[in-house]
């Protein structure tokens, strides 16, 4: 690609310039297909997981936009299990190639990148592409999906969208020039039915070797002969899949729809909100509430956000209904549904936080603060008013409105030794010789320069004969 800059430079100081194309300009392969999902930001790493979940062949390249959180996505996906790893900028080039190696390979199956870090890449045959975060330019989303779908193969590009990011694929759409699918994010039925299936294909395409296990085939059929057939089926389905079926049992649903979000709530000074100011939860439910206080703060860089992901974390829900929440400097008070106590002090019991033991103990109502909104009445605020001064004494003299007037009747005259302007002396008032201060100071510096006075009226000495020419300097 060159951009108009270096074009307009070329035109400037090249004499007749041939411009060579060897594609037209980039509209996105045909052969792929652009879906996206529409998800919350805290849900995104969720959505990615169950994507690859979804398509248990899935060979591709993650995209972020900075190093760390690429380096943070790769590490939470080997740490769950998946073949997965980051390629960024700060890997030397040993690194790098190795990485590569693997990845061209197939030893893994999810590569997690950034732009410049991709960028001259050259592996065939990749299923997707996933869009973890959006890309700036347009043109950047264009190159990343042109990865796949090569050679005249089929290949997908998933964009993992929020709320937020809605205008930037539009930008997108149009530059690309074809549409975006949305598509629902799928279920944990589903993905459990996907893997299911795709275990049970694998196994019917299995080659059986024979004379590896021709001598453990009797002991195995001697083992396995008072179980019939449909029982034999059912246990190798459960050893395979429990640990799917124990993640995927209580999955949320993770879609969003743009026009019915939930409103953002403001988690500053909740206690002016009426809506907080009884106990219940911060959607309304009415479910009773239990206050705990644990001890992380401010200090700790913690917020009511990055407080409610920590507990969704330990508690592995993202369903659980939090109320009020204050984080003070070194401790941090929350409400939560009383349903979940048992549960939050079981997973609080051996966590850290930052190499921190986490200690949670339960809050009294006077743990909330009391602070003041400095807001109207009406709005819930404590009604902060600034005090008035007392009221003039009638002797004190007529008080005077906004325009400076006197609010006395006009038969009354004014009070004897009242206010005077300054300087409303006249001329002759003043003493002989003072002169005003512009006068006096002129005069000050002709001294200074001249070494003589100038005539003046009033005691000033007259001016000196001697004076002949001009200064010196």
């Amino acid at each position: 690609t060159m951009p108009p800059e270096i074009r307009s430079i070329s035109k400037k100081y090249m004499n007749n310039p041939v411009e060579v194309k060897v594609k037209s300009d980039s509209t996105g392969a045909a052969t792929v297909e652009h879906v996206f999902y529409l998800v919350s930001a805290r849900d995104k790493y969720d959505v990615l997981k169950r994507v690859a979940d979804l398509n248990p062949d899935v060979y591709g390249i993650v995209f972020c936009r900075t190093r760390r959180e690429t380096q943070e996505i790769a590490n939470k996906l080997m740490s769950d299990g998946y073949n997965a790893d980051a390629l960024h900028g700060d890997l030397s080039q040993a690194q790098r190639d190795a990485i590569m190696g693997r990845f061209r390979t197939r030893h893994l199956q999810l590569l997690v990148a950034t732009d410049v870090a991709a960028r001259g890449l050259d592996v065939n045959d990749l299923t997707h592409v996933i869009n973890y975060s959006l890309p700036d330019e347009a043109e950047a989303y264009i190159h990343r999906s042109g990865r796949t779908g090569r050679a005249g193969k089929t290949g997908i590009s998933i964009a993992i969208v929020h709320s937020r990011e809605t205008n930037k694929l539009r930008i997108i759409e149009k530059k690309l020039g074809r549409k975006f699918v949305q598509q629902p994010v799928p279920s944990g039925k589903e993905i459990v039915e996907k893997q299911l299936f795709h275990m049970l294909d694998r196994i019917s395409k299995l080659e059986v070797d024979e004379k590896q296990i021709a001598k453990f085939l009797p002991a195995v059929l001697e083992q396995l002969a008072d179980l019939d057939r449909e029982t034999i089926i059912k246990k190798l389905v459960t050893h395979e899949f429990s640990t799917f079926f124990k993640y995927y049992k209580n999955a949320p649903d993770l879609n969003t729809n743009e026009r019915e979000r939930e409103p953002r709530v403001k988690r500053e000074r909740l206690d002016s909100d009426p809506q907080f100011s009884k106990l219940g939860s911060a959607k309304g439910s009415g479910a009773p509430m239990a206050k705990f206080k644990i001890n992380v703060g401010r200090r700790d860089n913690v917020n009511p956000s990055s407080l409610i992901g920590f507990l969704n974390d330990q508690l592995n829900r993202r369903d659980v209904e939090i109320g009020k929440i204050e984080v003070l400097n070194t401790v941090s008070v929350f409400e939560i549904d009383a349903e979940y106590s048992d549960a939050l002090r079981k997973a609080l019991a051996d966590a850290d936080r930052g190499g921190r033991q986490i200690v949670l103990e339960d809050a009294p109502d006077k743990d909330f603060s009391q602070r003041p909104s400095f807001g109207r009445r009406d709005e819930g605020g404590s009604g902060f008013k600034k005090p008035f001064a007392p009221r003039r004494d009638d002797s004190a003299g007529p008080r005077k409105t906004y325009s400076g007037r006197d609010e006395r009747p006009r038969d009354e005259k004014p009070r004897e030794g009242g206010y005077k302007p300054p300087f409303s002396r006249d001329r002759d008032e003043r003493p002989s010789g003072s002169g005003s201060p512009s006068e006096s100071g002129n005069r000050d510096k002709f001294q200074k320069r001249f070494g003589a006075t100038p005539r003046s009226t009033g005691a000033a000495k007259p001016f000196s004969t001697k004076f002949k020419g001009k200064p010196k300097k």
